[in-house]
Parts: structure tokens; C-alpha cells; sequence
């Protein structure tokens, strides 16, 4: 990681890892998967001394997604997401928020394609459409500093769950060959839960593959 600062928060009532990117030349920060507490998030956000400058969300269920509408008023920053994502971000019924008193509709300001590049916080950031997990999940791909950000598509020797709607086994485990694959060994992998692993490790032990 040449340039990039990576902290991480744990929030939620499954545990989701929400990730903070902070660039340490420029102090622009990105934050992927705001999944809840928005109180939190700019705690952390101030004791990194950073600035944000997006939000990047991997899919559209309640633990990803809780804080992202506070988090982008907060700081007016835009949301990023896939264009396959698009109902479930916006359908409380769809995205589960409904279950949990809250309702939340997002609209993101931008919509990414696959394999889309942008520049963001000073980092050249790919998403990388991995549908399986929903339709729309995704990952975030950072070349030059060797880490993927890979939301409920690929875990510690395993894949995100496919029983909920928009879900397929068949897909989820093409998503991770996609991954496995193309990119370096050697690139860092942070998972939307639990540790963090490798490319490298994946492709050896993980039984999906």
C-alpha cells in the first residue's frame, strides 16, 4: 500500500466491515460500505484527520448500505455503485432495510459499468461487476496499491451467501474465477465480514474455486 491509509470499522448487527481509504499525500479519504452507525464513521473519519470525497458501495442489503444516505448529506459527497444494483439500492422491500424500521431508499449519483475506471482521492479505482451474491455486487479493485475490496462476493476461504433474491451459486463462483483469475497473487482482498485475505490464498483453499 504505497499511498493508501486503511482503517476499518465494524458496525452493524452482523458485523459488517465499512472500510475508510485515505490517500496520506492529499488527505481525501473514500468510504466503502457505510453499513451503519453514521456517528461512528465520522468519528473515525476525524481521527484519520481526512477528507471525504466518495462513498462506494459493493451491493444494496441493509448492512451495507444504513449510513450511506446520513454519510453523503454529512460531507456532500456522491454515492458510486454497479448499474445492476439499481432496484435493490432503491426498493426498501428489496434491500431489507424495510425489516429493520428504517426503509432506506438510495439513489447513487453515479452508476459504474463493468470494468469502469475513476479517479478518485488520488487512487485509480476499478469496479469489478461479481454477481452472485445479489445482481449488482460488486468489488473495488485499487491496482496500484494491491487491494480488492470484495463486499459479500468472496470471504476467507469461502463466497457470500446466494439464497437471498437476485442470488445464484452458478454465478457467484464465476465471479470468483473472474477474480482468481485476473488478478495478482498477491493482491490484499477485504471482505465485506471477517479477515482479510489474499488472491493468492483463494485460488489455493478456497473450495468454490
Amino acid at each position: 500500500m504505497k499511498n493508501l491509509e486503511l482503517q476499518k470499522c465494524i458496525l452493524g448487527p452482523v458485523y459488517t466491515n465499512c472500510y475508510l481509504l485515505k490517500n496520506k499525500e492529499t488527505g481525501e479519504l473514500i468510504i466503502v460500505d457505510p453499513a451503519d452507525c453514521p456517528e461512528k464513521i465520522e468519528m473515525k473519519i476525524s481521527l484519520m484527520n481526512g477528507k471525504p470525497v466518495a462513498i462506494l458501495l459493493t451491493h444494496g442489503h441493509f448492512d451495507h448500505i444504513l449510513a450511506a444516505q446520513a454519510v453523503k448529506e454529512k460531507y456532500n459527497i456522491p454515492i458510486y455503485a454497479c448499474r445492476q444494483e439499481e432496484e435493490m439500492l432503491r426498493e426498501p422491500s428489496i434491500n431489507m432495510t424495510v425489516h429493520y424500521g428504517q426503509g432506506c431508499s438510495i439513489v447513487p449519483d453515479v452508476f459504474l459499468e463493468d470494468l469502469d475506471v475513476i479517479r478518485l482521492a488520488g487512487f485509480s479505482v476499478q469496479m469489478i461487476h461479481t454477481p452472485g451474491h445479489t445482481k449488482g455486487s460488486c468489488c473495488y479493485y485499487l491496482k496500484d496499491e494491491g487491494v480488492l475490496f470484495s463486499g459479500d462476493t468472496v470471504f476467507y476461504g469461502s463466497v457470500g451467501r446466494t439464497d437471498f433474491p437476485g442470488g445464484s451459486t452458478a454465478e457467484i463462483v464465476r465471479s470468483l474465477h473472474k477474480l482468481v483469475d485476473s488478478l495478482p497473487e498477491e493482491t490484499e482482498v477485504f471482505p465485506g465480514h471477517d479477515a482479510s485475505t489474499t488472491i493468492g490464498y483463494e485460488k489455493r483453499y478456497n473450495p468454490f474455486v
